[in-house]
């Protein structure tokens, strides 16, 4: 007797849970009825990022990186499943190389970025970098697996805390990446992806006064006026690439602080 399979629910990824939308909305995508999230999802979202961002960024940059390292891992023991979701199996490959690389930068960055700096008069000063905080993204469109992890990896390795919305139309290499973040070691509410409209959720995340920078890599059109709602709490604004590799991307999604001590007092 024949049966019929039973399908998956693709559901939101926030503070480590997968959640419906609390609106109990969804859209269809490939083929698929997927979470559309909502205003709330994104408050819960960003409210679970800024809880998790200080032990995240309080942890050791070795840590981060190994702990970065074991995301690659999962994403390998899976690579069949996430072919079958983005371009196939390059993307995939290319997308766990490019997480393995970020992690290697964990620990690089206070060395390459900061440093001490020479002043004349009896004092000297150090810069070392900082997280910015909470950071928003809105993944592109396609490369729909490479181009999210393109555009998350920099903020994470930083220390930051993450809310991305997923390719609108190509939402399940998203979830299926939320399903590998849970399994590894990442803490619960230092990644969140939410799927759904981003022209949508855009504006709520770009206003947001609790959100410290955002990545309009999937805005198109509607980045000038995601930027002009995010200079209301001065939010730093990137336009992001889908496939670049960089460490000065990190760069992009920290601060840098300078310590000033005087010398022989």
């Amino acid at each position: 007797m024949s049966r019929l399979p039973v399908k998956k629910t693709y559901k939101l990824f926030i503070g480590g849970a997968f959640p419906r939308s609390e609106s109990g909305r969804t859209y269809e995508a490939e083929g698929q009825n997927v979470a559309r999230a909502s205003r709330k999802d994104v408050r819960d979202a960003v409210r679970a990022a800024r809880a998790a961002q200080p032990g995240w960024a309080g942890a050791t940059a070795y840590n981060r990186g190994q702990v970065l390292y074991r995301l690659a891992e999962m994403i390998e023991a899976r690579v069949p499943e996430f072919a079958d979701l983005c371009g196939g199996r390059h993307e995939v490959e290319k997308a766990i190389d490019r997480i393995v690389w970020y992690a290697g930068w964990a620990d690089k960055l206070s060395q390459v970025l900061g440093g001490s700096n020479p002043v004349a008069g009896p004092y000297f000063n150090f810069t070392v970098p900082e997280p910015t905080g909470v950071v928003a993204v809105l993944a592109p469109e396609e490369p729909a697996l490479l181009g999210l992890v393109t555009r998350i990896l920099p903020p994470l390795v930083g220390g930051n805390a993450v809310v991305a919305v997923a390719s609108t139309h190509r939402p399940l290499a998203a979830v299926e990446l939320a399903e590998a973040v849970a399994t590894s070691d990442v803490p619960g509410g230092v990644v969140n992806i939410l799927t759904g409209f981003a022209s949508e959720l855009g504006p709520i995340l770009a206003s947001h006064m609790d959100v410290n920078a955002i990545d309009l890599a999937g805005a198109d059109g509607d980045a000038p006026d995601l930027e002009r709602l995010a200079a209301d709490n001065v939010k730093r604004v990137v336009r992001g690439k889908p496939d670049v590799q960089s460490p000065w991307e990190i760069a992009r999604f920290l601060e840098l602080k300078t310590v000033w001590h005087p010398i022989g007092q």
